[in-house]
């Protein structure tokens, strides 16, 4: 498996990129990539030429994190100024508005079949679950403290959620928090399940592998990136290659690599058979914030692609295969 350099768009933004994900191709339109960054816009991009299709603005300050809808239609863009803004992908008409306390609204993903988004709720230690269909807020799924001798103060604002994903069948939730731990989350009963522990600084980043719904992917400011029997509780694999912050992971469609983005401004791609990084892209010149691979089946895909972004304000497009 490797990366070929396709394509690099120097100041796609004004200002870092910090998050970026693929919006599924629709039967009018293939596949295209999302973009958020600090200037307060959230681009969308056509694949391999990296044209701007459009720029949505909205928000009054940075967008941390923007999620697509399975179906390609609508996505949703998050930002600092405590909004979640949801929009139709080809209009920009915006569909809904979902407001939270500052500092509480981190990363987001709609589940597989589009009916909930979950929003990391950050210092309110809790996971955020709207509902699409009416845009009301259906559930907060706390985040326990760990059992200690004495809780201090100090131990709530540790438990601040910065990340979240849903496993492939959509029955579990994780969310990695800033002190380290990975809290799992049985969605259907709203019920905490258990903790995975092994990092030992923020989890920026999960993802599920999306032909197996146990094995979860972490990358984590402490340079590693795990991979976890999410239902067996288990750490199964620490993958060590980044020199810094592990700032995003993403798994590739047929779940045989993952692609990890670092604030040592490099891109890595892990076989996972070998579980070892077999390459290295350096295009970035300052840390890289979000790592996408393409999904499958999207009309008119020309191989896998996978998509960084980064401080640099640069995007950059690469071939996998």
């Amino acid at each position: 498996m490797k990366l070929a350099g396709l394509k690099s768009t120097e100041n796609a933004h004004d200002e870092s990129v910090w998050a970026a994900t693929w919006v599924p191709a629709t039967d009018n339109r293939p596949a295209l990539l999302l973009t958020g960054s600090l200037d307060e816009t959230v681009k969308l991009w056509r694949a391999d030429e990296l044209d701007l299709e459009r720029t949505n603005t909205g928000h009054c300050l940075g967008v941390v994190s923007v999620a697509a809808h399975p179906s390609g239609v609508i996505a949703a863009s998050a930002s600092l100024d405590s909004f979640v803004r949801v929009f139709d992908v080809d209009t920009n008409a915006s569909i809904a508005t979902l407001e939270a306390p500052p500092s509480e609204v981190w990363q987001m993903q709609f589940d597989p079949k589009g009916t909930t988004l979950a929003v990391a709720g950050g210092g309110s230690a809790s996971v955020k679950l709207w509902d699409t269909a009416t845009w009301k807020l259906i559930a907060s799924l706390s985040i326990p403290r760990p059992e200690g001798p004495k809780p201090s103060d100090k131990s709530n604002s540790k438990k601040f959620v910065l990340s979240v994903a849903w496993s492939p069948d959509g029955r579990r939730l994780a969310c990695g928090s800033m002190d380290g731990t990975i809290s799992v989350f049985d969605v259907a009963r709203a019920k905490f399940m258990h903790h995975l522990e092994g990092h030992s600084m923020p989890v920026r980043s999960l993802v599920y592998s999306p032909i197996d719904a146990r094995v979860l992917f972490s990358a984590s400011d402490d340079t590693h990136v795990h991979m976890y029997d999410a239902e067996g509780k288990s750490l199964v694999g620490a993958m060590s290659g980044h020199t810094s912050w592990v700032l995003s992971v993403d798994v590739s469609p047929d779940g045989a690599a993952i692609a990890t983005g670092s604030s040592d401004r490099t891109v890595r791609l892990w076989d996972l058979s070998m579980r070892a990084a077999v390459q290295t892209m350096s295009n970035h010149t300052d840390q890289v914030w979000g790592v996408s691979f393409r999904p499958v089946g999207c009309n008119g895909n020309r191989g896998g692609r996978l998509a960084s972004v980064s401080d640099d304000k640069s995007i950059s497009l690469y071939g996998y295969s």
